[in-house]
């Protein structure tokens, strides 16, 4: 499990570093119509983080939970509207969901080896076993990280 925990360290703390300074007008900056802004890939990426833990762990989640889990799929691979509101994007409200994700993940390392080939459906469908959510983890925040440094360097995102 230390490849994959390392991984996911690496990648993860990269992406939350290079979100943690954003305002909230920086964070519902919307690129164009067809992406994500930097807030709602914040909240997807801790969607997909909860989404995984709690499948593996057949685990019931708060109703927040369960909301930030819906931004794993919700406005982000589907038609779907984004289950949070501008007035919600928050620093605050993005850190919290990642920390929340976090807490999850944690868990999740603790007992990974036992979770290996248990199966769940990742974010995009397919079926997959747990090996493969722990490969995604540790590749999903750095996937997102490169988007935060384009549109963070594009020159219409705002400098304030």
């Amino acid at each position: 499990m230390q490849d994959f925990i390392a991984t996911r360290a690496l990648s993860r703390s990269r992406f939350t570093d290079s979100i943690k300074s954003l305002s909230q007008g920086q964070l519902n900056f919307r690129l164009h119509e067809n992406t994500l802004t930097i807030g709602e890939m914040a909240i997807h990426v801790a969607g997909v983080e909860i989404s995984f833990a709690s499948q593996l762990f057949d685990a019931e989640l708060t109703s927040l939970e369960d909301r930030i889990k819906s931004a794993a799929t919700d406005g982000a691979v589907n038609e779907l509207p984004f289950p949070f509101t501008e007035d919600e994007i928050t620093p605050s409200f993005v850190n919290q969901a990642l920390e929340i994700a976090d807490q999850w993940i944690e868990k999740l390392y603790a007992q990974g080896e036992s979770l290996r080939t248990k199966e769940l459906k990742s974010a995009l469908g397919p079926i997959i076993p747990g090996e493969g959510a722990f490969v995604r983890l540790g590749f999903h925040p750095g996937y997102h990280h490169g988007q935060v440094y384009m549109i963070t360097t594009a020159p219409n995102f705002p400098r304030h």
